[in-house]
C-alpha cells in the first residue's frame, strides 16, 4: 500500500494486551477497498506487546506504532490524535474487524458532518460467547438498540469502537476525558453541547468481538451503569427514562426471587425473561446454542448494568459521594 503524506483518515487504535486481536484487525484493514488512510497504534502499557505484530504490516499499511505507560483508552486515543495527520480521526477498538466496504459506506454518507459513527455486529467466525454478548449489546429487548444499531428518536451519540470526527473538532474539544467508563459518551455529549453535528451511518458497521467470558462482561456493564450516573452529573439532563429500565428490572427481579420463597409460582415468572431472550436470540442468530448463551448474556447485561446504576445512585445521591468508578485497578479488565 502506498504511503500518503496527507491521508483523509487517521485510524487511531488503543491496544492493551491484545496482540492477536490487533493482528486480525490490521489484516482486515489490508483488505478494505480504500487506501487513503494511515493507522496509528497506541500501546497503552501492555505486558503483551503488539510491536512485532505492527512490524509485520509496515509494508502493507501506512502504520505508526507508539508505546506509552498505562493511562486508559481515552488518553491513549488522545496520544494517537497528537500524531495523526488525517482530515478525519477514526477510532476503532482493537477487538474489531473492518468490513471490506466500510470506507465506501462512510464516503457515500459523510456529507461533511462533524462526527459520525456506525453500529457493531458479530462476525460468523466469532465464538458462541462473543456472539451471545453481541446479541445482548445490540438487541432491542435489552435496550441495546439505543447504542447505535437502530435509528433513534434521540440524538445520535457515536461510540469509540466506531467513531469518526473532524480533526479540528477533536482539537477544539481537547479530545477524550480521563474516565474509566463512559469517556466516549462524555465526548459525544460535549460534541453536541458545542453545537457540532453527529450522524449515524448505519451501513458502516464493524465486527466487534467484545469480551470472551461473562465475568469480564459483568464488570464492563456494571461500570457502564455507574458511568450513566456520573455522566448525568457532568451533563445534567442526559439521563433518560430508558436508562433506568435495567435498574427497575433488576430491582423487580430480585423482589420476585425473594417472594418466590413464599410463593413458589413466582419462580415461573422469573423464567419468562430467560425464555424471551433465548427465543429472540435463537431466531436472530439461527442458533439454539447461541440462544442459550445469549439468554445468560442478556441477564448479565441488564442486571450488571442495573446494579452499577443502583450503586452509583445510592452513593452519589444519598451519600453525596463524588464521581467514582468501580474496578479501578485496571482500565481494561
Amino acid at each position: 500500500m502506498p504511503k500518503f503524506s496527507a491521508p483523509k483518515y487517521s485510524i487511531i487504535i488503543p491496544v492493551y494486551n491484545r496482540p492477536h486481536e490487533l493482528d486480525e484487525l490490521l489484516h482486515s484493514l489490508t483488505l478494505v477497498n480504500y487506501t487513503n488512510f494511515e493507522v496509528i497504534i497506541v500501546e497503552d502499557g501492555s505486558q503483551l506487546s503488539s510491536k512485532e505484530i505492527c512490524l509485520k504490516y509496515n509494508d502493507k499499511l501506512n502504520l505508526r506504532y507508539e508505546y506509552q505507560e498505562n493511562t486508559g483508552p481515552g488518553p491513549a486515543r488522545n496520544t494517537g490524535a497528537k500524531l495523526a495527520q488525517g482530515e478525519y480521526f477514526l477510532f476503532f477498538d482493537s477487538d474489531c474487524l473492518i468490513p471490506v466496504e466500510y470506507f465506501t459506506r462512510v464516503n457515500e454518507k459523510l456529507d461533511n458532518v462533524d462526527c459520525f459513527g456506525g453500529p457493531d455486529m458479530a462476525h460468523p467466525s466469532f465464538n458462541t460467547i462473543q456472539k451471545a454478548i453481541s446479541y445482548s449489546m445490540t438487541a432491542t429487548l435489552t435496550t441495546g438498540g439505543i447504542r447505535g444499531g437502530k435509528k433513534k428518536l434521540d440524538k445520535f451519540y457515536p461510540r469509540s469502537f466506531n467513531m469518526g470526527i473532524k480533526k479540528e473538532v477533536f482539537k477544539a474539544l481537547n479530545g477524550f476525558a480521563k474516565l474509566r467508563f463512559g469517556e466516549d459518551l462524555d465526548f459525544s455529549m460535549r460534541i453536541l453541547e458545542a453545537d457540532y453535528t453527529t450522524k449515524l451511518i448505519i451501513e458502516a458497521a464493524v465486527y466487534h468481538k467484545r469480551r470472551n467470558n461473562f465475568r469480564s462482561f459483568f464488570k464492563q456493564v456494571y461500570n457502564s451503569g455507574i458511568a450513566r450516573i456520573n455522566l448525568n452529573y457532568r451533563h445534567p439532563g442526559s439521563l433518560k427514562v430508558v436508562h433506568t429500565l435495567p435498574a427497575l428490572f433488576t430491582f423487580g427481579y430480585i423482589i420476585t426471587l425473594l417472594a418466590g420463597v413464599l410463593f413458589p409460582f413466582l419462580f415461573l415468572l422469573a423464567i419468562v425473561p430467560w425464555l424471551l431472550f433465548f427465543t429472540d436470540a435463537s431466531v436472530k442468530t439461527k442458533s439454539i446454542t447461541v440462544g442459550i448463551a445469549a439468554s445468560l448474556a442478556a441477564m448479565v447485561q441488564i442486571i450488571g448494568y442495573g446494579l452499577g446504576f443502583i450503586s452509583a445512585t445510592l452513593k452519589r445521591k444519598l451519600f453525596k459521594a463524588r464521581e467514582f468508578t468501580a474496578y479501578q485497578k485496571n482500565f481494561y479488565d
